[in-house]
C-alpha cells in the first residue's frame, strides 16, 4: 500500500523538500501526536534536512484534533487555529528548504544501530522494527519520564502561578493582559492542553477577554511545551537549539502582528470607521 500512498503525494511532498514517504510521519503526527510522527521518522531513512523540515512542521502542527478542540472550548475560531498550525507548518518547510543549504548526510537517530543489510522476510522485519521501537522508546523515556517528575513538581509547589507573576508586565508587550499570562506560562512549560485548561477557567472566573483569548492560542499554538517539545527531538540527531529558537521567535512574531492589526480595528470601530 505505501508504495502506491508515496507516489500519490510525492508532488506535494516534493515542494516541500521532502520524499513521498516522508507523509507517514506527518500524518501520525497531526492525527495522534508528536511520539507517533517520531516513530514514523524512526522508521524511515532520511537525510538531517529532511528530519530538520519534519521536525519543524510537526512542532508546529501536531495532535490536530485534540489540541484544536480544546482551542475552540475556549472560543477560539476554528479557521484560526487550522491556519495559524497549518500555514506555519508548510511556511517553515519551505523556507527550510529554499534557505538552508546542507544536511544532505543521512541522520543518525541516537544510538539506533545501523542498518547493515535489508531485512528478508516476515520475521527480520518484524525483529528489525520491535529492535528500532524499543530503542526509541528508550532514548524518549530517558528525556520524558524526568522531565514529566520536573513539571510536577513545579505544578504542585505553585512555581507556574509565581513564573507567571513575574512574567506578568513581559505580557503586555505582546498585546496581552496579565490576567491570561498564567495561561501562557503553563502553555510554555507543560503544554497547550493543560494551558487550554486554566484558559477555561480563567475565562470563566478571571474575565478573560475574547481577544486576550485568541491572542494567547495564537502565540502558544506556535510555542508550546518548549522543554519537552525540543528536548524529545533529540533522538533524531538533529540541531535542537535553532528549531527552539524558530518557534519562539515565531511565535513572538506572529502575536504582534495579530495584536497590531486587532488594535488598529479596534481604533476603527471606535472611531466609527469601518474596518476592512
Amino acid at each position: 500500500v505505501l508504495p502506491w500512498l508515496i507516489d500519490l503525494i510525492e508532488p506535494f511532498m516534493g515542494l516541500l523538500g521532502l520524499r513521498g514517504e516522508a507523509a507517514i510521519p506527518l500524518v501520525l503526527g497531526n492525527t495522534l501526536n508528536l511520539y507517533a510522527g517520531i516513530a514514523g521518522i524512526l522508521s524511515l531513512e532520511l537525510t538531517v534536512k529532511e528530519v530538520f523540515i519534519l521536525a519543524v512542521m510537526l512542532s508546529f502542527s501536531h495532535n490536530l484534533f485534540i489540541e484544536t478542540a480544546v482551542a475552540l472550548r475556549v472560543g477560539v475560531k476554528l479557521w484560526v487555529i487550522l491556519t495559524v498550525r497549518l500555514g506555519l507548518a508548510v511556511l517553515s518547510a519551505l523556507v527550510i528548504r529554499f534557505f538552508w543549504h546542507g544536511g544532505e548526510e543521512i541522520a543518525k537517530y541516537g544510538f539506533l544501530p545501523e542498518q547493515s543489510m535489508e531485512p528478508n522476510g516476515w520475521g527480520e522485519i518484524f525483529l528489525l522494527g520491535l529492535e528500532k521501537a524499543s530503542l526509541g522508546i528508550l532514548q524518549l523515556a530517558l528525556i520524558v519520564i524526568p522531565l514529566m517528575i520536573v513539571v510536577q513538581f513545579l505544578r504542585d509547589y505553585k512555581y507556574l502561578e509565581k513564573l507567571s507573576n513575574a512574567l506578568a508586565p513581559f505580557t503586555k508587550i505582546i498585546g496581552i493582559q496579565s490576567n491570561a499570562s498564567t495561561t501562557l506560562v503553563a502553555g510554555l512549560v507543560v503544554g497547550l492542553a493543560y494551558g487550554a485548561g486554566l484558559m477555561i477557567q480563567a475565562v470563566e472566573e478571571d474575565g478573560v477577554s475574547k481577544k486576550d483569548a485568541t491572542l494567547s492560542f495564537i502565540f502558544l499554538v506556535a510555542c508550546h511545551a518548549v522543554i519537552e517539545d525540543t528536548l524529545i527531538f533529540v533522538p533524531l540527531g538533529i540541531p535542537v537549539l535553532p528549531l527552539l529558537i524558530i518557534r519562539v521567535v515565531t511565535a513572538f512574531v506572529l502575536t504582534l502582528l495579530v495584536a497590531y492589526m486587532w488594535n488598529r480595528m479596534e481604533v476603527k470601530q471606535q472611531k466609527g470607521v469601518a474596518p476592512l
